[in-house]
Order: C-alpha cells, then sequence, then structure tokens
C-alpha cells in the first residue's frame, strides 16, 4: 500500500477514535481492537465486544518513551534500557498508570503499556497524539488470531472502522513478551 493511502486509513481510523468509536487495525503484534485510552465509554465498548471481564486489563499503545512520563506515575531508568535492547515487540507492566481511564488499569493501579515500532500502528499513535488500547481481535477465551482472516466476524462487525491495511499479511506475527516492571527496577517475566 502506497504512503498515501496509509495516511488516508491513519486519518479515519483517527477519525473515528476521535468521536468515540473502536477499530480494528495491524500492530507490531496481532490485529487489535483499539481506542482512545482516555474515553471510558470506548474502552467499556471493547471490553462488551470482547465479553471480557473489566477487572483484566488492556494495554495501550504508544509511538514513542518519550510519552511514558506522561502517562506513568515512576518509569524506573531500567525502562528505557529496555525498551532501546529489545528486538521482540515487549509491553511494560508499570506499577501506577495515570492520564487515562481507570478501566485500563489492573486492580492494584498498574498499566501495560508497549512502544510499537511497527510503520502502521506507530504512524497511528504518534498521529492521534494519545495512547491508544491494544487488545487482542478474539472473544476473551478464544485463540489469539495470527492473521486478519482468523478473525471472526463477531469481532469485524463489532467495531466502528476495520483497517483497510495488512489484511493479506499472512505473516508469523505473535504476541509480545510481557514484564512487570516494579518501580525499583525488578524485572518479573509474565509471558515469554
Amino acid at each position: 500500500m502506497d504512503k498515501s493511502l496509509i495516511d488516508e486509513e491513519i486519518k479515519k481510523a483517527c477519525e473515528v477514535m476521535r468521536n468515540g468509536g473502536i477499530i480494528l487495525y495491524p500492530t507490531d503484534t496481532v490485529w487489535g481492537i483499539g481506542c482512545d485510552a482516555t474515553n471510558s465509554k470506548a474502552v467499556a465498548r471493547i471490553f462488551e465486544l470482547k465479553q471480557r471481564i473489566d477487572s483484566k486489563a488492556l494495554i495501550v499503545l504508544l509511538s514513542n518513551e518519550n510519552h511514558l512520563q506522561q502517562y506513568v506515575d515512576d518509569v524506573p531508568d531500567i525502562a528505557y534500557e529496555l525498551i532501546e535492547a529489545t528486538v521482540k515487540p515487549l509491553t511494560i507492566v508499570f506499577d501506577r498508570g495515570r492520564n487515562m481511564c481507570k478501566e485500563l488499569y489492573a486492580p492494584d493501579g498498574s498499566v501495560g503499556i508497549r512502544i510499537t515500532r511497527e510503520e502502521f500502528s506507530n504512524r497511528l499513535c504518534y498521529k492521534y497524539r494519545k495512547p491508544i488500547v491494544s487488545t487482542s481481535a478474539n472473544i476473551s477465551g478464544s485463540p489469539t488470531p495470527i492473521t486478519f482472516s482468523q478473525i471472526s466476524n463477531e469481532i469485524i462487525d463489532g467495531v466502528d472502522y476495520v483497517v483497510n491495511y495488512r489484511r493479506d499479511d499472512n505473516g508469523n506475527h505473535q504476541p509480545s513478551s510481557v514484564i512487570k516492571l516494579s518501580g525499583n527496577g525488578v524485572i518479573k517475566i509474565l509471558r515469554n
């Protein structure tokens, strides 16, 4: 897809999210269901679509690690080193999130954030200028779809906009690694 078409897709997706809608979009891992991470009503719609209990926190994407300070109370220095050093997509669960809707936080106040490097999702986050929810495009408890063709019609029909980019990509995309990073720098691997 040429750059102008990608720009148009990003523009449409941003417009839908600004209006409180939810989108289906390609990320640096698998296809994701997304919305404005500061919009409680949109986040509630994602929980409803996924048939997921809202005590299970959702992760968010940012375009750049320089934005972490705005959404995390205390970013340990090692977080920046881990983000820079990692090759595989890495979601970091930080102790205390802020400036996002409360439904995104785990009961202990922690929040999972990933800096996306993939072209489309990175540019989408950059243009939207707010964190974007990213949760796998499946009903809770069902297998995570690896390609667009594996996403159920229930999910596709339940979103407000489906991005027209990478739909025919059959690459072997996998969920990210997930670590918990405490304020004192202690690292716990949650998913490798």
